[in-house]
């Protein structure tokens, strides 16, 4: 666990003196971004350095062919972008969330990969993310088989929401906005807790 935290400084550091270098001015102080914006082909996705989460992402579901399968694989870091890390994980009850899932783009080890980033990575309780969550991907990846769906996550974040002592926020909720080929919307909001409901019970106002 001390190594875990060790190595994620480690990374920070890295960052401040590659921002100290890129800087011009003497009086510059290296701050880490709330906004990195960041297009992985297959997903775009605002990044939050402070909060080691990303604010939004956005992606495609358009109904690929299952190729390859994730195996064993686990998130990495991403270069030049401050982010969570295994040790955000370790011992408790968040699971490392995908947002762009692994099974819609298993078309291919690349796009596959490209979802294993801890840019696409959030904290998210266990339940949610292994339960109703993982059945709405499913359910959007049916959906695709008659025309494209568009998806748009928006990570919350209260005023009193929780900060580990790793350094990493826990998000709140996580807002899920669909737009399908024929215009028509559709969004849900899933509290960052524990699901005691079907995914279509977490249909609400799209905002």
């Amino acid at each position: 666990m001390i190594y875990l935290k060790f190595k994620k400084y480690l990374l920070l550091l890295l960052i401040i003196l590659f921002s100290c270098s890129e800087s011009e001015g003497e009086d510059s102080i290296p701050v880490l971004r709330s906004n990195v914006l960041i297009d992985k082909g297959i997903f775009k996705v605002s990044y939050n350095e402070i909060f080691e989460q990303p604010n939004w992402i956005e992606y495609t579901v358009s109904n690929r062919p299952k190729n390859v399968d994730r195996g064993n694989k686990d998130f990495y870091l991403e270069s030049g972008v401050f982010t969570s890390d295994n040790a955000d994980y370790y011992k408790n009850e968040w699971d490392k969330g995908h947002l762009a899932p692994a099974a819609t783009f298993s078309d291919s080890e690349d796009n596959l990969n490209k979802t294993f980033s801890f840019i696409n990575c959030a904290m998210q309780i266990d339940n949610l993310n292994r339960g109703e969550w993982a059945q709405l991907e499913q359910q959007v990846r049916d959906w695709s088989v008659n025309g494209n769906v568009n998806v748009k996550i928006e990570l919350v974040f209260a005023a009193n929401h929780i900060i580990r002592t790793t350094g990493v926020h826990v998000p709140t909720g996580f807002w899920k906005n669909l737009t399908f080929s024929n215009g028509n919307q559709t969004c849900y909001y899933f509290p960052n807790s524990s699901t005691n409901k079907n995914w279509d019970q977490y249909e609400n106002t799209c905002n």
